[in-house]
């Protein structure tokens, strides 16, 4: 990644890659990366998102419940309307991701000699 720091550390610097490679219109949660990776779990791959995540599409990486990151919802809504990426309401009449439709199992990424 031409842009990361050197100084980033190595699980983050994964972690920003397979958020990169999430194509636009689908997610993948939090734990869906982990799991793709083989290494760490939600949490710590929230926190890489969080340090480090502006760079990178961080609104395709998404909590399991579909609901946007909370202080960030207007910004993701954009995003995801701008990319067609599938969304439901809530009987609140609340938008969430639909992720059934939406979420990304990744495979395309392990196509291409990913990790």
């Amino acid at each position: 990644m031409g842009r990361m720091s050197e100084e980033l550390p190595a699980y983050a610097e994964r972690v920003l890659e397979a958020a990169e490679r999430i194509p636009p219109g689908r997610v993948m949660t939090y734990g869906d990366v982990a799991e793709w990776l083989g290494e760490g779990g939600p949490r710590q791959v929230g926190r890489v998102m969080a340090l480090y995540g502006g760079a990178v599409p961080w609104w395709r990486v998404v909590r399991a419940d579909g609901r946007p990151l909370p202080g960030s919802e207007p910004r993701a809504l954009e995003r995801y309307r701008a990319e067609s990426t599938p969304l439901r309401l809530t009987g609140d009449g609340e938008p969430r991701l639909d992720m059934r439709r939406a979420r990304w199992d990744g495979d395309a990424g392990r196509d291409e000699g990913h990790m």
